[in-house]
């Protein structure tokens, strides 16, 4: 059981403790993961920014993932997704709906920053547990994309189904507990509290610096 989010960054951060001084590239999916990718990129000495990526809701079961959408559009749809009630309709409208909340997080956060180039980087996708998997293969897809030298995947907890799923698109899979009678990430923390947009844009400041301020044109 861990306290919260950021005990179990630092507990994931000591077992990362082998890329320390190897100027990782630490990415953490929003909005949860982003204070514990802040924390793991502070520890290792490397560099912090998130990947956007969007789990697909289930239809009356928003907190379970059917599939997963990253920042492109690109789509990946569980193949339980139609038992579970979401026809080619549902998914169509919940793939527009993700995508555009992508979108907003995307202007908002280049407000602060540009994104931090991956290539030929050690990089490390950062959440806080499995549950179905799909949001990290989302990531991890995402970031292959972009020719990493080493991709890893770094959570504190994880269904041991989702981390079979998971294991082929990462070089490296760091997971500290898959426990076979997982029932949720949320069960595995003391304090799972919501993550806030702020705190996600705070954090950013925090790493980046605030955005310079407009100042018109003298005419």
């Amino acid at each position: 059981m861990f306290k919260n989010r950021l005990d179990a960054a630092k507990h994931l951060a000591k077992v990362l403790q082998r890329y320390h001084g190897a100027n990782p590239l630490v990415l953490g999916i929003p909005r949860g993961a982003v204070p514990m990718a802040q924390l793991i990129a502070q520890q290792l000495n490397g560099e912090m920014d998130v990947v956007l990526v969007r789990k697909l809701r289930a239809p009356l079961m928003p907190e379970v993932a059917v599939g997963a959408i990253d920042a492109n559009g690109k789509t990946c749809v569980a193949p339980y997704a139609h038992e579970m009630g979401a026809d080619a309709t549902y998914l169509q409208k919940e793939q527009n709906t993700q995508l555009a909340l992508l979108q907003r997080r995307r202007q908002q956060y280049d407000a602060i920053r540009q994104a931090v180039n991956v290539v030929h980087r050690t990089v490390i996708v950062v959440d806080d547990g499995l549950a179905t998997g799909a949001t990290m293969i989302a990531a991890l897809q995402f970031i292959r994309q972009q020719k990493p030298a080493r991709l890893v995947c770094a959570v504190p907890v994880a269904s041991p189904e989702a981390l079979e799923k998971v294991r082929p698109w990462a070089d490296e899979l760091v997971c500290l507990f898959a426990p076979t009678d997982f029932q949720g990430v949320g069960q595995f923390y003391s304090d799972f509290g919501q993550v806030e947009d702020k705190d996600v844009l705070n954090s950013l400041r925090q790493v980046f610096g605030s955005p310079p301020k407009y100042h018109p044109p003298k005419p």
